[in-house]
């Protein structure tokens, strides 16, 4: 790994995690615990990179008013805070986690309004740490005030620098995205069946029509598409190679961050130039061991290589 890994996230919130048992809408709950963290995607998949020990700088914006959290947070984790202050509070969104059931209900309140001299100077944040090979992630919502053009308008300039753009996005900005002209594509997209069947126009019911709407995408230009799929494991689509990786269940306190776990494991493996298989392997024991944390954490890293032991690979054509 010869570069730091940069992270972009426009649209930050401190997820407020309440751990409850037995969740039923309109009743009266008790909670077990409540545990403030520093979140948004980006910054999900920057705290995962850092616990692997990956050199991360993180960069998007966050209010000045509770910016404290975030500041703790990249001082803890040795991450390198370009976060641009604007005015005004970072959301918080709320996450009530069902330790029975294992499943999250998310309530996501509105973000920060951002102008567009906020968006020069993160651009710019870009642009200062970014070099030929570098690898840099685009991940999460949009607040107001921001085009649903605005990954493709950042990531042109990154890859003329020969930087790696990996997004993990969906709706609008995912559609603007993969509609941009071939200068300005990422490099890997990170859909869920949901949003790869939003794209196409059509449902994609077999691992077969999954994989073809992925080569679709390929042949625009980018060069990996990773599917999730839950807990049927992902599908890992290059041009000429596709690989289903699935590890045996775990119990999960909280599903939370998963993907944003499995977009770190996949972008430490490009940082590593891993092959596919290596790759897939390390992005689902990211995921899985994320189910097993609350925040932007990952376990030891000895619980991580034992996903990655534990995971499947298959060739699927």
């Amino acid at each position: 790994m010869n570069h730091a890994v940069v992270t972009l996230t426009l649209n930050p919130a401190i997820d407020l995690t309440v751990e409850v048992s037995g969740f039923v809408a309109g009743n009266v709950h008790r909670a077990k615990a409540a545990t403030a963290n520093a979140g948004g995607k980006g910054v999900n998949v920057a705290g995962c990179l850092a616990d692997w020990g990956c050199p991360v700088i993180a960069t998007g914006a966050i209010g000045r008013g509770n910016a404290e959290v975030f500041t703790q947070f990249f001082a803890t984790k040795g991450i390198e805070d370009r976060f641009v202050r604007v005015a005004g509070d970072t959301r918080t969104n709320i996450k009530i986690a069902d330790s029975a059931t294992g499943e999250t209900t998310d309530i996501n309140l509105p973000g920060l309004v951002l102008d567009e001299r906020s968006l020069v100077d993160i651009q710019a944040a870009l642009v200062d740490h970014v070099v030929a090979g570098s690898v840099v992630v685009m991940a999460g919502s949009l607040p107001a005030g921001v085009p649903d053009d605005i990954y493709p308008r950042l990531a042109a300039p990154l890859r003329t620098l020969g930087a790696r753009v990996v997004l993990d996005t969906s709706g609008a900005p995912l559609d603007a995205a993969l509609a941009a002209a071939a200068d300005a594509l990422p490099h890997v997209v990170k859909p869920n069946r949901h949003e790869l069947e939003a794209w196409a126009g059509r449902p994609l019911e077999t691992i077969a029509e999954l994989i073809a709407a992925a080569r679709q995408l390929i042949g625009r230009g980018l060069e990996l598409v990773v599917i999730s799929m839950g807990a049927d494991g992902a599908l890992f689509v290059r041009a000429n190679e596709a690989l289903h990786a699935k590890l045996p269940p775990v119990k999960a306190i909280s599903t939370v961050g998963a993907g944003d776990s499995m977009v770190a494991g996949i972008v430490s493996a490009l940082a590593d130039d891993l092959e596919l298989a290596a790759l897939a392997r390390r992005a689902v024991a990211f995921a899985a061991a994320k189910l097993e944390q609350i925040g932007p954490h990952l376990p030891s890293l000895a619980i991580v290589r034992q996903r990655e032991a534990e995971a499947t690979i298959v060739p699927v054509a």
